[in-house]
């Protein structure tokens, strides 16, 4: 049930024999409730394919599934409540300054309610409580009125998980959450991922630039290495060997 699978999935970017291929032939099948965590060196292909799972991203081949629904067909209303069904999180926050919080947290209810009195920023009572009982879960509760633009970059990125929960996702994917925070606002993000994962059993796909917060979150590790699986397994199971050749490291 709520199972994501990959089918020889491929993006291409340019034409022909030029082309970079950017993601080169993944399967692969997440389960519902699953947190997995996707590593590599930068280019690998980690943000190209949490991209094209969500569909911002058109694969040149292959397919993706969930819970039997050919996701790389849908199209029009059917392919605006998917990616609502699979929330992202990204690197930059993607947030409104100048609003407050609470107003952010609430648009994450217009890919699932678009009307002209969510436009108008008219949100149903219901909606702002559950907006509210979000903020309570990430200890943001306290800030639901201050605008986004006097928060610290952990703070944001917490509101941006809060609006994501809004769109009630069956999947979350998670592009770079903590690449710009300093580690103590890192842990407290990364922890509140994985309450979310553990409380809800909504599904998480993260990309992790830091393979020591990947092991130390992730049941899971997929690895990537020029846009194909190198490895997919548990943390115990990456040898150092592999763990060097994902990250270009060198031996000591």
């Amino acid at each position: 049930m709520g199972s994501l699978q990959l089918n020889s999935l491929i993006k291409q970017f340019g034409k022909n024999t030029d082309g970079r291929i950017a993601v080169n032939g993944i399967s692969l099948e997440v389960t519902q409730g699953e947190m997995v965590g996707i590593i590599g060196k930068s280019g690998a292909g980690k943000s190209t394919l949490l991209r094209m799972i969500n569909r911002l991203v058109e694969p040149t081949s292959g397919s993706i599934s969930f819970d039997g629904t050919d996701v790389t067909s849908l199209k029009g209303k059917a392919l605006k409540k998917w990616r609502s069904e699979c929330a992202m999180i990204f690197q930059q926050f993607h947030l409104i300054d100048r609003l407050d919080v609470l107003t952010n947290v609430l648009t994450g209810t217009l890919g699932r309610r678009y009307n002209i009195l969510n436009l108008l920023k008219i949100f149903p009572k219901e909606e702002k409580i559950n907006a509210l009982k979000a903020l309570h879960k990430l200890d943001l509760l306290g800030k639901a009125l201050q605008r986004v633009e006097t928060l610290s970059g952990g703070e944001q990125q917490r509101v941006a998980i809060a609006r994501a929960l809004m769109q009630k996702p069956k999947i979350l994917l998670a592009d770079e959450p903590i690449s710009s925070l300093d580690p103590k606002n890192s842990k407290i993000v990364m922890d509140d991922i994985k309450k979310i994962n553990n409380e809800e059993g909504i599904t998480v796909i993260c990309n992790l630039h830091s393979l020591e917060v990947a092991k130390q979150y992730s049941k899971r590790l997929i690895g990537l290495s020029e846009g194909k699986i190198v490895f997919d397994g548990p943390p115990e199971n990456l040898t150092q060997e592999l763990s060097q050749e994902l990250y270009d490291l060198e031996n000591e």
